[in-house]
């Protein structure tokens, strides 16, 4: 402003307060008002308020909600002593400081200070309007009063703090302390206060990014300023370093976000997320990829089972790394989920007495029409109990589980909880149960969660509105079962003791590592692979994605919590105690068999030398029906067996003859001689 212009903002004032007051009051209650809200960016906060992501408006400014509650009591003091100290006393046009203003001028040739109101100042943010012509001036001042006549001081306040200018495309005070300092205005230090005045008095020449010398000068010349008037205390430190750069907003949960924010959620978007929590699994994933290859991914889910809170969801290492696929959210993609639907077919089993945890189930060769399943590790461990089974996630055992179950009941129970399960085709075959249809990691923390909260299962969700209540998947019984079961699975080395239930998974090819595990209140699934489905040579669930499990439990919850006590009808005996039916369980082939198949010696074969270890000779049939009665030398040794192998202990070195029996009484026997 030079000084003709400040002898007409003089003249204005003067002309102001020469109009009589009647006309003047008539003027100023006909001033049409601009329009008082603008677009802000949409804000998706954590269960605190904390703000996890915010999104830019639709002329892509950086613009948030701003009130004065937002911002510390200390940068408004130093704001209204340093732009309008007046503030509160005058109706919208300081004429005091318009006189000093002139006067300033004329002495010294150019403008010292300014005169305009911060009233006046958000009448020329409103219109977007500058003050280079008189009318200009004139049009802020008749603005000004009528703004303060219909709004409070606080409102007003309020305007300028949402609206001042911070350079490029930030707008207010809150997008100006998040992106330059990266934290909200609640508590600014006087360096940053003074930073934050000086801005909008010249956003582009003094943006701190780009021209940080003058930032700094403009910076000390507000301190000093603050400090001559007695504002700040004499021994406030002036021209150090300055520490504001700009930086990208902050993006916690970024693929929730979008989700929301694509659904259209609002202006401000409360989720049940928690920023501390989503910040370390954030940092833990990126840890976790860090050494294994530019394309490896991962993704976590962390939720209260009891609440149906989800409280920290990754969609992936790093959202904007296009090599590991970062955009691509993998808590939702749809993948082969390898061995993590065990547990469940297990507990159906439960749920219909065809199983109990210490039932003899047999891991042997099966074919089940044309399908064939084999183990990973391609062994078979004859007769086994189903705790044991579950526990080494062996393969044949769980199949044939499957077959007496069905696998629509199995689909049916999966969207019972909630679940789009992805099948190859029309009907499901008995290879889902090693993974053979597609489920997404948020699917399979679902179910889990159903386990672990068999009374009153939740559906999963980022915000309130979306959880709702789900009928039981399996009982209280068979849920207590499968948490005995699964804390018992092997742990990865370091692993902590606390009270810890999961299953691991690895999918064919090797394309997907899962971990789950569930304690008793939060429930965690991790997967790992590539974005694009391609094989990650050698990667195996226990090996990849467990120790990742177990991290996760150590910083989401600080102390354990213990699995829930087994329930009154549980039954917590062994094999032998065990009503007849539940000690051995027959598969559909076997129980085919009863009609025409006897049993077999299958090894070994009839005189056969066979070297004794340890004092002792395994002997295995197969076919006939149990429980089997076994014969040495014609003597009975072993009665009521569920097994299909046994250890006989000859006398000597000879002959041995071997006979068993099924329970239809058909028998069978081979001569070996033991060396």
């Amino acid at each position: 402003m030079n000084l003709a212009r400040a002898l007409g903002v003089a003249t204005v004032a003067l002309w102001v307060g020469a109009l009589g007051r009647d006309g003047f009051d008539d003027w100023i209650d006909r001033t049409t008002l601009p329009a008082l809200t603008i677009e802000t960016g949409v804000e998706v906060v954590d269960r605190n308020g904390a703000l996890l992501r915010s999104f830019q408006t639709s002329d892509d400014r950086w613009r948030l909600t701003t009130s004065i509650a937002d911002v510390d009591p200390e940068f408004l003091r130093l704001l209204i002593r340093f732009e309008d100290k007046r503030f509160y006393r005058h109706k919208g046009v300081d004429v005091l400081a318009m006189l000093r203003a002139v006067a300033q001028a004329a002495w010294n040739g150019h403008v010292v200070s300014g005169g305009s109101t911060l009233t006046m100042q958000v009448a020329r943010l409103l219109e977007e309007s500058g003050t280079g012509s008189w009318a200009g001036k004139l049009r802020q001042i008749r603005l000004a009063t009528a703004l303060e006549r219909q709004l409070s001081k606080d409102q007003i306040l309020s305007l300028y703090l949402a609206r001042a200018p911070y350079g490029g495309n930030l707008e207010g005070l809150r997008a100006a302390s998040l992106a330059y300092y990266q934290k909200e205005p609640h508590r600014l230090t006087p360096s940053q206060i003074a930073l934050l005045i000086a801005l909008p008095q010249s956003p582009e020449a003094r943006r701190p990014d780009r021209f940080p010398k003058r930032a700094a000068q403009a910076r000390d010349r507000v301190l000093e300023r603050l400090v001559a008037s007695g504002a700040l205390p004499a021994e406030t430190v002036i021209g150090q370093r300055l520490a504001a750069t700009r930086r990208d907003f902050k993006a916690l949960a970024p693929h929730a976000a979008d989700r929301l924010h694509s659904t259209g959620g609002g202006q401000l978007i409360r989720t049940t997320l928690d920023a501390e929590l989503q910040t370390a699994m954030e940092q833990l994933a990126a840890k976790a990829v860090a050494d294994g290859g530019r394309h490896l991914s991962v993704a976590i889910v962390v939720a209260d089972h009891g609440s149906g809170e989800i409280l920290s969801s990754v969609g992936s290492a790093n959202y904007a790394n296009d090599r590991r696929g970062g955009f691509i959210d993998m808590t939702q993609a749809r993948r082969s989920p390898g061995s993590t639907l065990k547990p469940l077919i297990y507990g159906m089993g439960f749920d219909q007495a065809l199983i109990h945890p210490e039932t003899l189930i047999s891991d042997r060769p099966l074919q089940f029409g044309s399908y064939a399943p084999q183990n990973f590790d391609g062994e078979f461990r004859g007769d086994i109990r189903v705790r044991e089974a579950l526990q080494l996630s062996l393969n044949l055992p769980v199949v044939s589980v499957l077959d007496r179950l069905g696998p629509a009941n199995l689909i049916a129970k999966l969207r019972q909880a909630g679940l789009s399960p992805q099948l190859a085709g029309d009907k499901a075959g008995l290879a889902i149960a090693l993974g053979g249809l597609g489920l997404s990691l948020a699917e399979l923390v679902q179910i889990y969660a159903a386990i672990a909260q068999p009374d009153a299962p939740k559906r999963l969700a980022v915000t309130q509105a979306e959880i709702v209540p789900l009928p039981p998947v399996i009982s209280k019984k068979a849920s207590w079962y499968l948490g005995d079961i699964l804390k018992g699975v092997p742990r990865p080395n370091l692993a902590s003791g606390k009270d810890i239930a999961f299953k691991t998974g690895t999918s064919y090819g090797h394309r997907d590592a899962w971990a789950i595990g569930y304690d008793g209140r939060y429930v965690i699934g991790v997967w790992m692979g590539r974005a694009d489905g391609t094989p990650v040579p050698g990667a195996f669930g226990g090996e990849l994605a467990a120790p990742l499990l177990f991290q996760a439990f150590d910083r989401v919850a600080g102390q354990s919590n213990p699995l829930a006590a087994p329930p009154r009808d549980a039954l917590l005996v062994g094999n032998a105690a065990l009503p007849l039916p539940l000690q051995r369980f027959t598969s559909r082939t076997e129980r085919r068999g009863v009609a025409q198949d006897h049993p077999k010696v299958a090894f070994p074969p009839n005189g056969a030398r066979v070297a004794l270890r340890g004092g002792a000779v395994t002997v295995q049939i197969r076919d006939g029906v149990a429980p089997f009665t076994w014969l040495q030398d014609g003597a009975p040794v072993l009665t009521n067996s569920w097994t299909r192998q046994a250890d006989l202990t000859p006398a000597g070195r000879g002959y041995v003859q071997v006979r068993v029996i099924d329970a239809h009484g058909r028998a069978a026997g081979t001569t070996i001689f033991a060396e």
